[in-house]
């Protein structure tokens, strides 16, 4: 046998646990061990309903289904506004002065200038008094950037 190639053995060598500090002594390399789960502690042995995160993985992992609830919420309200298009034009910020020349032609909500749109086209919004091209495709553009639909064979 090759002298000084091999690790110095520990006949007592004291291994401890971290969780519950149970120690018990045993032959290793090392004098001294910790461990993060003995068998007095680990909830297979022991048959408790615990767990054991050693590398914060469950806290990562409950963080993600945080981070995944929340989207879904905010989808879901992203959608119930959608659906719901029952809102002020002035939300649109068009100017005060297209705002009320809408309010006058009839055109009062969102929903409103959306179904002149699709039922009429561009043509029945450009032919108001004082409404021209740029306003019209401003309105459009921030009426797609809340999420809502305009028939495209109207456009």
């Amino acid at each position: 046998m090759k002298k000084d190639i091999h690790p110095t053995w520990y006949p007592d060598a004291v291994i401890t646990c971290s969780a519950c500090g149970t120690q018990w002594h045993t032959g290793a390399t090392v004098k001294n061990l910790r461990v993060d789960v003995c068998s007095n502690c680990h909830p297979f042995y022991t048959g408790e309903q615990r767990i054991v995160d050693t590398e914060g993985q469950v806290d990562r992992f409950m963080k993600r289904l945080r981070v995944r609830d929340e989207r879904k919420a905010e989808r879901q309200a992203k959608e119930q506004a959608i659906i719901n298009a029952d809102i002020p034009l002035e939300e649109l910020e068009l100017g005060k002065r297209y705002i009320t020349i809408l309010n006058e032609a009839g055109i009062r909500l969102i929903s409103d200038l959306i179904r002149k749109l699709d039922e009429e086209g561009d043509e029945a919004v450009l032919a108001i008094p004082g409404i021209g091209v740029k306003v019209l495709a401003d309105a459009k553009r921030r009426i797609a950037e809340r999420g809502y639909q305009i028939a495209e064979a109207n456009s």
